[in-house]
């Protein structure tokens, strides 16, 4: 009987940690590092379950190098700091196709990351951007793509040079998915 009880616990042991494990595989999957110009790195908990799509577009671009030395060309006060295009004029993008929105009630707040798009719900491609404040961005709930939240480094964000663009723009030093830089 003892032995029995012992050999039930180690299972349950070696399945927990088993799931643990993944579960942490799974979470740096869903991890970008961004390492930025204004000298720290910004940690984003990517949202695949709200935006499945635009969280394995980031994932993508950053494997591929494509964020690295991509200026912040659009930075408004008490609102948010953008980035993502290749130009560092607002009017680049990947060579992806832009994406369908995949919108949802994800509340904005100080540091969600959102999808830049046009005025066309479905043309967001690699154009990011990050909230400074809780009330700067609530308006957009529902009619961007929040695809993560900054869980550290957002002192960081908060230093990048603020314009439209700025005069001598901050930028992405070097992104990437955790585990794998």
């Amino acid at each position: 009987m003892f032995k029995t009880f012992c050999i039930a616990i180690m299972g349950t042991l070696i399945m927990t940690t088993a799931s643990a494990t993944s579960a942490s595989a799974q979470s740096q999957e869903n991890t970008l590092l961004m390492d930025v110009s204004t000298g720290g790195r910004v940690t984003i908990e990517l949202l695949p379950d709200r935006a499945p799509k635009h969280a394995e577009r980031l994932k993508t671009l950053a494997r591929e190098g494509f964020y690295d030395g991509v200026v912040f060309h659009r930075v408004i006060p008490g609102f948010m700091a953008q980035t993502g295009d290749p130009t560092g004029k607002g009017t680049g993008g990947s060579n992806y196709p832009d994406l369908p929105a995949e919108f949802s009630d994800y509340e904005y707040k100080r540091g969600t990351v959102g999808m830049a798009r046009t005025a066309d719900p479905d043309s967001a491609n690699s154009q990011f951007f990050i909230c400074f404040t809780d009330s700067g961005c609530s308006f957009l709930t529902g009619q961007y793509t929040v695809v993560g939240q900054v869980t550290n480094g957002m002192e960081y964000i908060d230093q990048v040079a603020k314009g439209e663009p700025p005069v001598a723009p901050d930028k992405i030093v070097k992104m990437s998915v955790a585990g794998r830089d």
